[in-house]
């Protein structure tokens, strides 16, 4: 009877490694650990357990690049209703006369958003706020408080240092100063001697 005997390929369908062992043998790289970055730990012998393997998140390397612009952080109106006791209670905001006073730098925000409604007078010192918190604060008579810029001191000028005469060109400039400047006249009279002699030559003649 003639017996068909499959193919030792179709016979290890299914295991992980086909009868080599380990899985960092028979794979045709020598003693290589791996190309890119493998031997990262997820399967094999080399697991690494302090990384973390969750789905969508990248266990190693750097992404994109930080932005040089800063991200506002936000505060709006109703968190500042819903917390007013409390943050009253903290010494975090003040109320004096009806009006009350908020320094969003206590609150570790930068910016005041418009959810909610303004109950109060708020007094809100900040770096931003959206154009309807605007509208809603002022509504309920608010205001906000512009921070004062302190202006830059006036730049000075410089001094430009002369560097020191010797006590020779000193004096040579005091000798020139003292001499009176001699101003040459140019003479356009001629010589008597010589007019005497051509008006003997004319009388010879």
């Amino acid at each position: 009877m003639v017996h068909n005997k499959r193919s030792k390929n179709s016979r290890l369908r299914g295991s992980h490694t086909h009868g080599y062992g380990s899985m960092k043998k028979h794979r045709g790289a020598g003693s290589r650990g791996g190309r890119g970055r493998a031997g990262s730990g997820k399967r094999g012998d080399s697991q690494k357990p302090s990384l973390t393997w969750k789905k969508g998140e990248k266990y190693k390397g750097k992404i994109g690049f930080t932005s040089i612009n800063k991200k506002l952080k936000t505060i709006s109106i109703a968190y500042l209703e819903q917390k007013f006791e409390t943050l009253l209670k903290n010494k975090l905001i003040e109320e004096n006369n009806g009006v009350v006073h908020i320094d969003l730098s206590k609150l570790k925000a930068d910016k005041l958003l418009s959810n909610g409604k303004a109950t109060k007078k708020y007094s809100v010192k900040c770096l931003a706020y959206s154009a309807k918190a605007k509208e809603k604060i002022e509504a309920a008579g608010g205001s906000f408080v512009e921070e004062v810029v302190k202006e830059a001191p006036a730049p000075v000028e410089e001094k430009v240092t002369e560097p020191k005469k010797e006590a020779s060109e000193v004096k040579a400039e005091e000798v020139a100063k003292e001499k009176p400047v001699e101003t040459v006249k140019e003479d356009n009279s001629k010589p008597v001697e010589e007019t005497k002699v051509k008006k003997e030559v004319a009388k010879v003649e």
